[in-house]
C-alpha cells in the first residue's frame, strides 16, 4: 500500500500551524508522513523549523540551498523535487502569487504522481475554489488542483448558505458585506497599518475581492448570486469582522435565524463584542490557537428588518476556517471513501459557543 505523504509548501500563518496540525493528529487523519518546504534560510526561523521537526515533520528545501540550511544547524531531508515526487498530496501555503508560480515550476511536472494540490487564498486560476461545507459535493475526483478560498470568503459564503439559501437556492435577493479587517498577523513584524484604511472597489459588480470570490465559489454549484462587499483596514492584530446585510424572498424572523445558525455546526455564537476576547479564547481553547468554525456571529447584533432583511456582525476566525478546509480537501484526497469519518476527529475544536 502507498504510504499517504502530505507535503506543506511554507511556514507562515497558515503553513506553521497546518503542518503541526497534520503531525499532531496524522493517525487520527489516515496520514503516514508530514513533509514541509522552507525556502529561506533565516536563523530567526530556525527554531521553529526545528520544533516542527521535533514534531516529527520532515524538511524539503531547493537544492542550490541545502549547503546553506546546513550551516545553520538544519540538516534537510529531501530537495523540493524530491518531496513533491513522493508526496499523495501537497498543499501550497506560500504568499500571494507564488502558488500559481510554483503550479507551473514544480506541481505540473509530477501531476500524474500527485493525487491533488491545494493552494490558498487569492491565486485564482489555481483550480476549482472550495470551501469545507459550501461546495463539497460537487468535487471530484477530476478536481487534482484546488483553490482554499480566502477567511473573510468562508465567512460570506456561510453566512449566506446558511441564512439564504436554506429556503432555497433561488431566495438570495441581495447580500451586502463591510470586512473590517484586522491590519496583519500577530506574528507577522511588517505591513501594520497606523489608523483605518478603506480599500478601493476594483470591481464594479462586487466591489472587492470577497464578494467576487463568494461569489466564483458558488459559482461552482451553478448558482450566480447578487454579492458586494467593501473592505478597510483597521490598526489591530487580532481578528477581522464582518458585517452583513442580507435581503432575502422567504418570509423570516430573528427567532428562525438564531436557529439556522445554532443547527449549523460550523457556526459558533458568542455574546462577547470585542475581537481580543474571542481572539483570547482562541488562543487558549483552540487547536494551534486556532478557532475552525467559519464564523463566530455576536447574537446580540443579529436584525430582521420588515420580516426579509437580516444584519449583524461577525468575527472571522482568521485562517482557522482556511485550515479546515485544507484539511478536509486533503484527507478527501488521501481517503476519498472515508475521509467523513476521519474529519470527525477535528469535532473538539469547533465550538457552538464562544
Amino acid at each position: 500500500m502507498d504510504r499517504k505523504v502530505v507535503h506543506i509548501v511554507g511556514t507562515g500563518t497558515i503553513g506553521e500551524p497546518l503542518i503541526g496540525i497534520m503531525c499532531d493528529l496524522k493517525s487520527k487523519l489516515g496520514i503516514d508522513e508530514v513533509t514541509f518546504h522552507k525556502h529561506t534560510p533565516l536563523t530567526v526561523d530556525a527554531p521553529k523549523i526545528k520544533n516542527l521537526i521535533r514534531k516529527g515533520a520532515r524538511l524539503s528545501v531547493l537544492k542550490e540551498k541545502v549547503e546553506e540550511f546546513k550551516a545553520i544547524g538544519l540538516e534537510p531531508d529531501f530537495t523540493m523535487e524530491e518531496a513533491i515526487s513522493r508526496a499523495s498530496v501537497v498543499i501550497d501555503c506560500t504568499p500571494k502569487g507564488f502558488g500559481n508560480k510554483n503550479k507551473q515550476e514544480f506541481y505540473l511536472p509530477y501531476k500524474d504522481r500527485v493525487k491533488g494540490f491545494l493552494a490558498q487564498g487569492s491565486e485564482d486560476g489555481f483550480g476549482k475554489k472550495y470551501a469545507r461545507g459550501i461546495n463539497d459535493h460537487v468535487i471530484s475526483s477530476e478536481d487534482q488542483f484546488l483553490q482554499i478560498v480566502s477567511c473573510n470568503t468562508h465567512n460570506i459564503a456561510c453566512l449566506v448558505n446558511t441564512l439564504a439559501l436554506s429556503d432555497g437556492p433561488d431566495n438570495l435577493a441581495e447580500g451586502k458585506f463591510v470586512c473590517i479587517r484586522r491590519s496583519s498577523d500577530i506574528s507577522q513584524s511588517s505591513g501594520f497599518a497606523p489608523s483605518p484604511t478603506v480599500n478601493d472597489h476594483k470591481d464594479e459588480v462586487f466591489g472587492t475581492h470577497h464578494a467576487k470570490d463568494a461569489n466564483a465559489l458558488f459559482a461552482t454549484l451553478n448558482l450566480d448570486l447578487n454579492l458586494f462587499s467593501s473592505a478597510m483596514i483597521v490598526n489591530s492584530q487580532y481578528m477581522h469582522v464582518v458585517w452583513f446585510d442580507l435581503k432575502v424572498k422567504e418570509p423570516t424572523s430573528k427567532e428562525k435565524v438564531i436557529k439556522l445558525l445554532k443547527d449549523n455546526d460550523r457556526i459558533a455564537l458568542t455574546e462577547h463584542k470585542s475581537a481580543n476576547e474571542i481572539f483570547s479564547f482562541g488562543r487558549d481553547q483552540g487547536i494551534y490557537g486556532r478557532i475552525l468554525n467559519q464564523t463566530v456571529i455576536v447574537e446580540s447584533t443579529i436584525n430582521v428588518k420588515n420580516g426579509n432583511q437580516i444584519s449583524g456582525f461577525c468575527f472571522t476566525p482568521q485562517d482557522g476556517n482556511s485550515l479546515l478546509s485544507s484539511i478536509a480537501a486533503t484527507i478527501r484526497f488521501l481517503n476519498p471513501h472515508s475521509f467523513q469519518d476521519k474529519i470527525n476527529s477535528l469535532l473538539p475544536y469547533f465550538y457552538d459557543r464562544i
